[in-house]
């Protein structure tokens, strides 16, 4: 029993996968941003640079949610 049953070529399973790998990554960056900034940042630029990071980690979560709603 398959849980995605995914229809059509194999560009649409590309970009279910695409999908899931966008989504994935956003949600790392939204989850990680205050690490991340803490290692490559100074202390007046964390603050910046993890709203930063958390608005693309949100948009790379909605572009992918479109991807996968889209090829379902």
């Amino acid at each position: 029993m398959r849980i995605f049953k995914i229809k059509g070529c194999g560009t649409m399973k590309f970009l279910f996968v695409l999908g899931i790998i966008l989504v994935m990554f956003g949600v790392i960056l939204i989850y990680d941003a205050r690490p991340i900034t803490k290692k490559m940042f100074s202390f007046g630029d964390q603050n910046d640079a993890t709203l930063g990071l958390k608005l693309v980690g949100f948009l790379l979560s909605i572009i992918g949610m479109i991807l996968v709603y889209c090829n379902m």
